[in-house]
């Protein structure tokens, strides 16, 4: 008997690392059911320029756009398809001022000024080069180049500024949880040593690449082999990333109802949030971004609201 306790607990101990860092501290949230300025019916995105934080409102249809606050500037976008009109809204991007919307059902990916003008659309339904199928979130090169999750196609795919097609990891149509194969890969972001971290979804899992590479590490689980859980540095469905101002990363663990953090080398560092809908309390965080301050927003899915929160050591 004792075998066998010292054994699960060397296995517990080997596959759950304890937090490294404190933890965060619950600010404020704003948001509530519905179609108003100010409401929301399925957020499923969240990004910060400056003193702005992006909101995609999916089944509205619209990116609202709001103080650090929470208080409410303006919207833009409609249900639709045509040119500055949205389905389905998902993780948003936005780089060199400009705000890159993964739209889900109508499988592009739109481009925002910030104040809400549209300027073009990449891509089109399809499995070919350069077509999506119902795309999650999308990455922004220095140079321009965009790295989108394409959820269906099982994918990631590279694409020139202009939508011409560079690359792919993952085989089109096939999951794996292979090293550098995808099952269901949600959203994607640039460390700031280059490196591509993407959520690889339903495989409970982050896998990182660099571009002349490929592949370089993937965490999540015991081997990050598509075994999930509610224990530190474990994943229930990953669904949105987020790198933050010292290169951390910061995961939407949706079934989990938390945010992991982790060091660029994927070490786990802590995690925040419990199951409710409460205060600091979420209903599957999908999405999540980090202000230059290090102050955490969270597009909490089934609470229909954003929540703030900052690191506790700045008490």
């Amino acid at each position: 008997m004792l075998t066998v306790v010292a054994l699960l607990l060397g296995a517990y101990l080997a596959f759950v690392p304890f937090a490294k860092e404190p933890g965060y501290v619950f600010v404020t949230s704003w948001g509530t059911k519905g179609n108003g300025p100010g409401q929301f019916h399925d957020p499923t995105g969240v990004a910060v320029a400056g003193a702005e934080v992006f909101v995609a409102d999916s089944r509205n249809g619209r990116i609202q756009v709001f103080d650090l606050d929470g208080t409410f500037l303006r919207s833009f976008g409609e249900p639709g398809d045509a040119g500055g009109q949205l389905g389905r809204p998902m993780n948003l991007t936005i780089h060199d001022g400009k705000l890159y919307v993964a739209e889900y059902f109508n499988d592009r990916i739109q481009v925002f000024a910030l104040g809400g003008t549209p300027t073009r659309t990449i891509g089109s339904a399809g499995s070919g080069k350069g077509e999506f199928n119902a795309p999650g979130g999308v990455a922004v090169a220095d140079n321009g180049d965009l790295f989108v999750a394409d959820f269906y196609n099982q994918r990631v795919q590279q694409l020139r500024p202009d939508g011409t097609f560079v690359r792919q990891w993952g085989t089109t149509g096939e999951i794996g949880t292979g090293a550098g194969r995808f099952n269901y890969p949600t959203d994607a972001a640039f460390g700031a040593n280059g490196t591509l971290y993407v959520a690889d979804g339903y495989n409970d899992r982050i896998q990182a690449f660099k571009a002349n590479q490929g592949f370089v590490r993937k965490w999540g689980g015991p081997l990050a082999m598509n075994i999930f859980g509610p224990f530190s540095g474990w994943f229930a469905t990953v669904t949105g990333l987020a790198i933050g101002p010292e290169g951390n990363i910061f995961v939407a663990d949706f079934y989990n109802d938390r945010i992991q953090k982790f060091a660029p080398d994927g070490t786990f560092l802590m995690a925040f949030g419990e199951s409710g809908d409460g205060t600091g309390q979420f209903g599957h965080p999908i999405a999540v971004a980090v202000a230059d301050d290090g102050t955490v927003f969270v597009a909490d899915f089934l609470n229909n609201r954003v929540q703030k929160w900052r690191p506790s050591q700045a008490d």
